[in-house]
């Protein structure tokens, strides 16, 4: 047996500690769209923070809502899945944003990239769009999960860089998602589905909103 220092074994602790905090800060990101476990609603909603198109900061904290809030989690401005889903909801949006509900929608695009989701139908459109580049609010409501590379270089050949779409280098995207919290922070309603070709519709949303206001 080869004797230990006590430096040599405070190292070693050292070591073990940052490889359980590595682990630990990793699995926050779902190694596929099926294995992620998103909030459901009855629990507190998370704190988080995002950026807006300038690069500042927006800080969600659901204990100091003034109103209730709508979360909408889409994947880019690339993706036209999300870009028909957001024209979709061009009348229902202003609607609760008049009845008291403050509508966000979050994506994986970097600050620089937020407009490419307002075009074609999406086109005009008054939304407040912000970066979850970092994943602070996909990982919170667990819904962020790694993009296999097979789809990754796929969507490359195809002229879509998920890299250079979100300036980040982590290959991870939400799951489109829908969450609506009460005033008091509470998840009221949630909506997430791994497939990412069925979407929300804007009565389903709206009539989770009913519930509520």
């Amino acid at each position: 047996m080869i004797p230990t220092s006590p430096r040599t074994a405070a190292f070693a602790a050292l070591c073990l500690l940052l490889a359980l905090g590595a682990s630990a800060a990793s699995a926050d990101i779902a190694a596929g769209a099926e294995e992620a476990s998103p909030l459901a609603a009855g629990v507190a909603a998370p704190a988080f923070t995002a950026r807006h198109a300038d690069g500042s900061d927006f800080a969600f904290d659901p204990g100091a809502l003034e109103r209730p809030a709508l979360l909408i989690f889409y994947r880019g401005g690339w993706c036209p899945y999300c870009n028909r889903h957001l024209a979709e909801l061009r009348h229902v949006v202003p609607e609760l944003e008049a009845r008291g509900v403050d509508v966000y929608f979050l994506s994986a695009d970097s600050p620089a990239n937020l407009s490419s989701a307002l075009h074609g139908d999406a086109e005009g459109l008054d939304y407040t769009l912000l970066s979850d580049a970092r994943l602070s609010a996909a990982e919170a409501f667990g819904l962020a999960f790694r993009v296999p590379d097979g789809y990754y270089q796929q969507a490359k050949n195809y002229g879509i860089d998920l890299e250079e779409a979100s300036g980040e280098t982590h290959r991870a995207l939400p799951i489109p998602a829908a969450y609506l919290i009460d005033a008091a922070g509470a998840i009221r309603f949630a909506h997430a589905n791994p497939d990412y070709t069925e979407r929300l519709s804007a009565e389903a949303l709206r009539a989770a909103a009913d519930t509520l206001l």
